[in-house]
């Protein structure tokens, strides 16, 4: 079985505690759950709304109808009951979101103990109880969910997965200037400060977090900084000091729409190639690419592996979709140890010499040039201990999907039951050795841009140009049932 509820309202009108309540309970029930968010940048009107499915099977995406609508205002039924399915049902009404908590709960099979137990966790415990309790009272349906097999699930959202990886890895000190949807990390690693003795300090912009976070690696700390694209755009000259001073630091770069501001909080794949190419010069750099919130811990782990064993930055790249959404996992992840560079030393921003003063001196320039470069055979080798891709669905198609990042959801979860195969690229460089894999392949590219990155990365890597292309880039993910239709098209 397979639900799809959609919580819409106004910012303010607490759509998104609704949403993560129900998602909660159903997890403690073994369903897998996963729901993306949808949200104006205003802090309150507009209309925001989430979508939750919930199965006995693994589910990683959204589709385009519901089954039931959740409106806690008016705007929401007007704007979504087309995608009503024939079945479907519209919960709604001057109430408020823990009322409907309670309607809806019930309706899908759950007993009121069960609610109260989970509104324990939020404020305003009296006053939200009584609440649930009149929508509970007022649904005469009541459902019974079906009893399944008892597992453990891990139940985060990609930052969620981001912050774990990075204190699984000994972070030190963590700096950022607020830009949506890098800003939660901020709050995930914030509370941890005292417990596992790290520092995470907001500076005035994104040119004082970089440069911060320079000297502070330069001490030795293990040290990290997240933005979004327009952020990153400011610290490439700084990017560029961490490799010829061989620096070792983490960049979170999370995608949103640009360029410019763009729709500030919505979803894009366009920063591909500044990912690759930041920074003036020619310097060793590795680029993961994490598409759910297990493989996020993990690649943050081995960016901090890379970073300090090879001195060199490393960037994380992910999207709001990613960054947002809330998966619920059974994967445990595996970790690498990191161990902490100590390598003390005079830096600068010139080539410098063995004492490690600035030199123009040209057989000194050629040595240290070959120097870095000879790190990136080092790397390329060493990152073939590490899973660089992943294959889904039927691995001997000769369909086969391409893709990397948050778009892995919708992607497995559409060539689940057709006759293909998809690949999800989660090394962008070092890029692995996918040659033989691509060759003689229905090749189908999936991305959320305009121009096709990954083809494009892919051809200059391998010579092999992927010519049949899906690409979304109205600011909103795929969703599974639509991009289904598509590849069907193209299969």
């Amino acid at each position: 079985m397979k639900s799809t509820i959609l919580f819409g309202g106004e910012a303010g009108q607490g759509p998104n505690i609704l949403t993560h309540l129900t998602g909660e309970l159903l997890v403690k029930k073994s369903f897998y759950v996963f729901y993306s968010r949808d949200y104006q940048s205003l802090i309150r009107g507009g209309h925001n709304f989430n979508v939750l499915t919930y199965s006995d099977k693994p589910v990683f995406s959204n589709e385009s109808k519901f089954d039931i609508i959740v409106a806690l205002d008016e705007n929401t039924t007007k704007i979504h009951k087309k995608n009503l399915k024939k079945n479907g049902i519209v919960l709604n009404g001057k109430n408020s979101n823990m009322y409907f908590a309670g309607l809806l709960l019930k309706r899908i099979g759950f007993e009121f103990k069960e609610i109260k137990q989970e509104l324990k966790k939020l404020s305003r415990f009296k006053e939200n109880l009584e609440q649930a309790k009149k929508g509970y009272e007022k649904c005469k349906e009541n459902f019974k969910l079906p009893k399944i097999s008892k597992k453990s699930l891990n139940f985060i959202n990609g930052n969620q997965g981001i912050s774990l990886g990075a204190l699984k890895s000994g972070l030190d000190i963590y700096y950022a200037y607020p830009m949506t949807p890098a800003t939660p990390i901020l709050g995930e690693l914030a509370k941890e400060q005292v417990k596992k003795n790290i520092l995470v300090l907001e500076l005035e912009n994104e040119l004082g977090i970089v440069n911060a976070a320079i000297g502070s690696a330069i001490t030795g700390a293990k040290s990290m900084v997240g933005t979004s694209g327009g952020g990153f755009d400011l610290m490439s000259e700084s990017l560029s000091l961490t490799g010829i001073a061989e620096i070792p630091l983490v960049f979170y770069l999370s995608q949103r729409t640009g360029p410019g501001t763009g729709v500030a909080t919505y979803n894009s794949q366009g920063d591909l190639n500044i990912a690759r190419h930041a920074g003036h010069g020619e310097f060793q750099r590795i680029v993961l690419a994490p598409g759910d919130a297990n493989e996020a811990k993990e690649l943050t782990n081995q960016c901090f592996y890379f970073s300090q064993k090879y001195k060199i930055p490393a960037i994380l790249i992910g999207d709001k979709h990613l960054a947002e959404s809330f998966y619920s996992l059974e994967e445990k992840p595996k970790f690498v140890n990191v161990d902490k560079w100590t390598e003390f030393g005079r830096y600068t921003s010139y080539e410098k010499d063995s004492e490690g003063s600035a030199t123009e001196n040209p057989e000194i320039v050629k040595k240290n040039v070959e120097n870095r470069l000879a790190k990136e055979i080092k790397i390329k080798n060493e990152a073939k201990k590490f899973e660089q891709f992943k294959i889904f669905g039927k691995k001997n198609s000769k369909n086969c999907v391409v893709f990397w990042g948050s778009t892995k959801g919708a992607v497995i979860d559409a060539v689940e039951d057709l006759d293909a195969c998809a690949v999800q690229i989660l090394y962008i460089e070092p890029f692995p050795e996918i040659e033989n894999l691509l060759k003689n392949k229905n090749l189908i590219l999936v991305e959320n841009n305009s121009t096709g990155l990954l083809g494009n990365l892919i051809r200059e890597k391998t010579g092999i140009e992927i010519k049949k292309k899906i690409l979304k880039y109205d600011a909103r993910p795929f969703l599974c049932d639509k991009l289904k239709e598509e590849i069907k098209k193209l299969i």
